[in-house]
């Protein structure tokens, strides 16, 4: 078997490289992929551009568009594309630490940060009202009731609140094995199943914890279900961090057949990735916790605007005439 990383192809040859500009200038080419991935690049470039022209039609029509949700949402693209085609994907195949590091930012901090953006509204808007109507005339005939239903139903499946924190757990215990992540980390087609399936399942996850129960239609989770769910995120992500952090062997040794790009000793690596794993992998859970009760206070405040003023106190009896 040989290690992934020496079978992909490199885009910047060593001639090229020998010409990269001296000084600042040369950090440029760290942010050219490392192995470059056209369904990565599509799907960034297809959001942010349905994103960009959702924001311009809404400011056109008058509605309110902010600085900090765009914002939050284009970093969370951003972090979310870089740790996976620049120079950072090379060093995340050869030093678990960083590993670590890139498995947080797509299963946590990318899609919460998108998620707290709440992008639905610009995103549909940001699609061609021609295409909409469309793909409506075009697919009306058909009668796909038979393959909405079930795409329906697995969705609410995916939503529940049992269902929902498993698998978000289950995925960052199974990619931790350390039989299953060493085969992952010498196989690009795992290593991509990996890498998808960590944002993918990041972006449910956190959507039904983050968004606001009207966004989320008829399978919303209350919001005292999700502030019970978060502890046992949090609570499982310090089990799993602490194991890797203080077990006295080596538990991933492909590192050390691959070659490690940095010069740290190998269960340093593995510390420094377990508390990557421990520490801000479970104080997410606190984040999630915070904007939780802050839905829950604007949704109270919502209701008392809504309910009828109480009846005004009734006036003091006249006094009687003598």
């Amino acid at each position: 078997m040989r290690c992934k990383s020496r079978a992909v192809w490199y885009p910047i040859p060593g001639r090229l490289r020998s010409r990269a500009p001296g000084g600042p200038l040369r950090y440029l080419w760290y942010l050219l992929p490392w192995q470059f991935s056209p369904t990565v690049l599509t799907v960034c470039v297809l959001t942010v551009a349905l994103y960009l022209r959702g924001l311009a039609l809404l400011k056109r029509n008058g509605a309110p568009v902010g600085f900090w949700r765009p914002f939050v949402f284009f970093l969370g693209v951003a972090l979310s594309y870089g740790v996976l085609q620049t120079y950072f994907d090379f060093l995340a195949q050869h030093s678990f630490w960083v590993h670590c590091l890139q498995q947080l930012i797509l299963h946590h901090l990318g899609p919460v940060l998108i998620v707290l953006s709440g992008p639905v509204r610009v995103l549909r808007e940001g699609v061609p009202r021609t295409l909409r109507t469309g793909a409506a005339r075009l697919l009306r005939p058909m009668r796909l009731d038979w393959l909405l239903k079930p795409l329906r139903l697995l969705w609410r499946t995916l939503q529940h609140p049992l269902i929902a924190p498993v698998l978000f757990v289950g995925l960052i215990y199974f990619w931790l094995i350390p039989q299953v992540h060493f085969a992952t980390m010498i196989d690009t087609r795992r290593y991509l199943l990996m890498n998808w399936s960590m944002f993918a399942d990041g972006l449910l996850f956190w959507w039904v914890i983050l968004a606001p129960r009207e966004e989320q239609g008829s399978a919303a989770v209350g919001y005292k279900v999700r502030l019970l769910i978060l502890p046992f995120i949090s609570m499982t992500q310090i089990v799993i961090g602490a194991y890797i952090s203080l077990v006295p062997w080596q538990l991933y040794p492909v590192y050390a057949l691959c070659g490690r790009a940095l010069p740290i000793s190998p269960m340093l690596d593995q510390q420094i990735g377990g508390l990557l794993t421990w520490i801000p992998g479970a104080m997410m859970s606190l984040v999630g916790v915070i904007v939780v009760l802050r839905h829950m206070m604007r949704e109270e405040e919502a209701q008392l605007r809504s309910s009828p003023r109480r009846a005004a106190a009734p006036s003091r009896p006249s006094a009687e005439v003598a």
